[in-house]
């Protein structure tokens, strides 16, 4: 980051030695600091050891056009801001510079050093400003990654709590009604017929720990995880919601990526939520398909229709898949469905 204590750098680039002295002269009585060069190759030359935060740019220089400055300094990535500054009749070109990224034009005329310091400020100001609006961007994509890894690693642990903790007592539960069965069942009482109940719940609480486990839980590593986890996870939704929800995946589509795999799986989870939760769906299509430019994730369902701003959350819910499928590069869409219902559709690029 830079130092805010040092003065902004000014890099002058013109050929006209008397204007250039009295241009370095006004950068350095408003505080500014200023390095010169009176040819585009001098520029070239003094930037590839050095940086500026600004670069006052003559049009016309003895050796090249500011333009080719420009272009030189984007195709060897080390692009500067620039303000132009031109002779009068050229304000044309001046206009179609800005259009390529100047920040700003000044033709030297009779109050070009009255007006030089107040551009000059002013753009340094709008530059700090992009810079802090990158920075505060840069941040929030950070510490919104972050909260997804958190939310991953807690959503894991408590899967594995439920499978190592609820899970085993269950099974512990229900091993003991079924030997309570047994030595029960001689006396053809009402005894025996509790015991089997208790067995028979115990057996189902288990199936439901080993759903809820499984749905916590991260894809699989396998290529081939993705697929599986998403039938599981349409299966379990099915008997767990006891409603219709159905995967569709009509060939193996191997997605290498473990972390691809695990924000297509949250997408897709997220959107049966919602379908569920939102839309009061009572059927859920999960597709998966490919084609040579892209593979398709969709959901769709029969419900009312999700709207985001009716999410409890928010809209936290719709918000945490459209990060999670710019992260992995995708794009997600979300519309409604004739006559009701609504689809997601996550598309990107096949490994």
């Amino acid at each position: 980051m830079k130092d805010e204590r040092h003065a902004p750098t000014v890099l002058i680039v013109d050929d006209e030695e008397g204007l250039t002295r009295l241009v370095d002269q006004a950068m350095r009585r408003n505080g500014l600091s200023t390095a010169i060069a009176h040819s585009g190759e001098a520029a070239m030359a003094w930037l590839k050891d050095n940086s500026a935060d600004l670069m006052l740019l003559d049009l016309k220089l003895s050796d090249l056009h500011g333009k080719e400055l420009i272009d030189h300094l984007e195709a060897i990535r080390c692009p500067v801001p620039f303000i132009i500054i031109t002779g009068q009749g050229d304000e044309r070109v001046a206009v179609e510079m800005m259009k390529l990224g100047a920040l700003d034009y000044l033709v030297k005329d009779a109050e070009f050093l009255q007006l030089l310091p107040s551009v000059v400020h002013r753009s340094l100001a709008q530059l700090e400003i992009e810079r802090r609006l990158a920075a505060s961007e840069a941040e929030t994509i950070r510490l919104e990654q972050e909260i997804l890894e958190i939310s991953e690693r807690e959503q894991r642990r408590v899967g594995q709590d439920l499978h190592d903790g609820l899970y085993q007592v269950l099974a512990a539960v229900a091993m003991l009604a079924e030997a309570l069965k047994g030595k029960l069942a001689q006396k053809a009482g009402r005894e025996a017929e509790v015991a089997s109940a208790i067995s028979a719940h115990a057996q189902q609480a288990i199936e439901l720990a080993r759903m809820l486990s499984h749905g916590l839980s991260a894809v699989d590593v396998e290529v081939n995880g993705l697929i599986h986890a998403l039938k599981v996870m349409a299966d379990n939704t099915a008997t767990l919601m006891r409603i219709e929800c159905v995967f569709h995946c009509d060939e193996p589509i191997l997605i290498e990526d473990p972390a691809k795999s695990t924000h297509l799986y949250r997408i897709a989870q997220e959107a049966i939520n919602n379908a569920i939760k939102h839309g009061n769906a009572r059927r859920i299509d999960v597709a998966l398909s490919k084609t040579e430019e892209r593979v398709e994730l969709k959901i769709a369902d029969d419900g009312v229709g999700f709207q985001p701003e009716s999410n409890s959350n928010g809209g936290m819910g719709l918000h945490n898949m459209k990060y999670r499928a710019g992260t992995i590069g995708a794009r997600l869409e979300i519309q409604p469905t004739s006559p009701r219902g609504t689809e997601v559709i996550c598309t990107f690029a096949p490994d």
